[in-house]
């Protein structure tokens, strides 16, 4: 059995490093490697995303004139959702799903926030920098930095102890 597992490693070992140097080398439309994919439902001019930053398969709702904002070394697990709109309540059927409120659901996504998979951000707020929140969590209001929250909806757990050294004063 080893004879034949190095004859198929020789004869598939360059097949196989070009077929992952080419997965590699893909970038979709917004120069990003395929793993980083995320949409956007609303207005893309409404969303700031840092080039250092790292979303997987992350949704992002903007809505009306709203901002999104993901600053510096910021990253999230996958499948997270950032929604900045929401619909007006007072209305019904048609009007419900077109109607949205203009302005005030801003959401910033400070430097080096690590928000973990499935989690759902609801605007306003702010997820302060350094901060971490747990797979699964509902943020509803500000995070403040260097903290750790968690739960529907997430409630901090404990503050992380030391800083950056860029953050020393």
């Amino acid at each position: 059995m080893s004879v034949l597992n190095r004859v198929l490693g020789k004869l598939l070992r360059g097949n196989v490093e070009e077929l992952v140097a080419e997965a590699l080398a893909k970038k979709d439309a917004n120069g990003a490697p395929p793993s980083y994919h995320y949409r956007v439902h609303g207005n893309p001019a409404c969303l700031d995303i840092h080039p250092t930053a790292i979303l997987n398969d992350a949704l992002f709702n903007v809505g009306g004139e709203s901002r999104i904002t993901i600053k510096e070394y910021a990253f999230f697990g996958h499948q997270v959702a950032v929604l900045a709109g929401v619909h007006d309540v007072n209305k019904f059927g048609r009007e419900r799903q077109t109607t949205l409120v203009r302005a005030g659901r801003d959401v910033v996504i400070e430097e080096g926030a690590w928000l973990a998979s499935h989690v759902l951000v609801l605007g306003p707020c702010v997820i302060g920098a350094h901060s971490v929140v747990a797979g699964g969590s509902l943020v509803m209001n500000d995070v403040e930095p260097f903290t750790i929250v968690a739960g529907r909806p997430a409630k901090m757990v404990r503050r992380i102890e030391g800083r950056p050294a860029s953050d020393q004063r």
